[in-house]
């Protein structure tokens, strides 16, 4: 595992009123959603980077507004036809 140093500005830990563990679980998950969201990583893989279990990931990205399933209109017609 590779470790990932940032610096934060002391304000802004401040305002978020986290422990830096806790600052430091919250960046892993905003990074993961977003890598996720514009497709760089796939939600299993984001999980993993997040640190959390598949499932509890999926909901996450709903709590950010982010789409769990990306399907074309084409692949879900497909699918319903093949259902």
């Amino acid at each position: 595992m590779s470790d990932i140093t940032l610096s934060i500005p002391d304000e802004s830990v401040l305002a978020l009123k986290l422990t830096p563990e806790a600052l430091a679980a919250e960046l892993r998950l905003a990074a993961a959603v977003k890598l996720c969201e514009v497709g760089r990583l796939s939600s299993g893989a984001a999980a993993t980077l997040a640190g959390i279990p598949h499932p509890l990931f999926l909901s996450k990205l709903a709590d950010y507004g982010v789409p769990s399933f990306r399907l074309t209109k084409e692949e879900l017609q497909e699918d319903l036809a093949s259902a």
